[in-house]
């Protein structure tokens, strides 16, 4: 099992490795496995690349990201301008019909709400707005409409794990009531949980994932 101290170290060297990122701008305390992000950036982007980068590291069982962005004087814009840059934005975003999300902006906090039938549409409009200039936050209301049974939903879940090359999918259960699926037993990594959550959300009807997957390295040493 791997220390505190090396996660320490590895997240710090993947920020160092991370172009959009200054490592010293970021820190990092890690606790039983648990990363602690702080401090300051310039754009959403970043705050999110940090979060990404951590998570991504080996022995990483959860990420508390506490880091704030602070527009310099260059990237601030009001919230009628962010609203307009989010409209036209989704316009052109061929995964998302622009009818389907509204939009509220509020001291450069991007709120969506609306109803989409796919989870990729919902992520799809939440990264086209990721990228803008002058937004701080983002909070995803968008709702997915039911497209399926539950029985129907658990077999597309289980046959995309084992198609999946990062996945155990024998090392998962899937519990599935309506939209929501519930995922239990042990992964090898972090990033091995995010994967099986991604691949549950990619199904279609699904509008929550509850994840109680166990990281256990241990389990899947040789």
């Amino acid at each position: 099992m791997r220390t505190d101290s090396e996660i320490q170290k590895d997240v710090m060297d993947e920020f160092r490795w991370e172009a959009l990122l200054n490592a010293s701008e970021i820190g990092v305390a890690v606790k039983h496995g648990i990363v602690t992000l702080t401090g300051s950036v310039d754009t959403y982007t970043k705050k999110l690349a940090a979060e990404n980068a951590a998570k991504n590291v080996v022995g990483v069982k959860a990420v508390a990201e506490n880091i704030d962005v602070k527009l310099t004087s260059y990237g601030k814009r009001n919230d009628t301008e962010i609203a307009e840059a989010v409209i036209n934005a989704l316009k052109w975003h061929t995964a998302v019909k622009e009818d389907k999300v509204k939009i509220k902006v509020e001291d450069g906090w991007v709120s969506l709400e609306g109803e989409v039938e796919w989870e990729f549409q919902k992520t799809a409009a939440r990264s086209t707005v990721e990228n803008l200039s002058g937004v701080v936050g983002i909070t995803n209301n968008i709702k997915i409409k039911p497209q399926v049974g539950a029985t129907d939903l658990k077999k597309k879940i289980s046959a995309a794990y084992h198609r999946n090359a990062t996945i155990d999918a024998e090392k998962i259960t899937l519990d599935v009531v309506g939209g929501k699926v519930t995922l239990r037993g042990k992964v090898r990594s972090y990033a091995e949980k995010k994967d099986a959550e991604t691949a549950a959300w990619l199904a279609p009807g699904v509008d929550k994932v509850e994840n109680n997957l166990e990281i256990d390295t241990e389990v899947y040493a040789y």
